[in-house]
């Protein structure tokens, strides 16, 4: 992965891509950049973009629960999209809880569930 996390504002929302293996260095960074990310813009979701891994693993699943969790200390929803059907049956096999991950096909459709979420927290 580049020195950068591959981060796109789209309106009120983040789209964070996760590419490439996952290391414990790159796993810290990805944190920190898109936590200071979604505090400095305020953003209200966050999409979280995994169709670009080439492993997924219960530490990637972990990587993004942590992600999820951390989005929404800081006040935004976020949502999984880009799961491909190997990755969805490996989770399921290594028995890996994403319960609390909302989850959508593709980022059009993520972007609809993440304003759905907003609309729920308003009533």
């Amino acid at each position: 992965m580049p020195d950068e996390v591959p981060m796109m504002r789209i309106g009120s929302n983040l789209l964070v891509t996760l590419q490439g293996e996952l290391e414990d260095a790159m796993v810290e960074q990805i944190e920190r950049v898109v936590t200071k990310e979604v505090a400095r813009t305020h953003a209200k979701g966050m999409l979280i973009d995994i169709s670009g891994l080439s492993l997924v693993d219960s530490f990637v699943a972990r990587v993004i629960a942590r992600l999820v969790g951390m989005a929404r200390l800081l006040g935004a929803q976020a949502t999984l999209v880009g799961m491909q059907p190997a990755v969805a049956i490996t989770l399921v096999e290594l028995g890996v809880s994403m319960k609390h991950v909302h989850t959508a096909l593709n980022a059009e459709q993520g972007l609809a569930r993440l304003q759905g979420l907003r609309d729920d927290r308003l009533d």
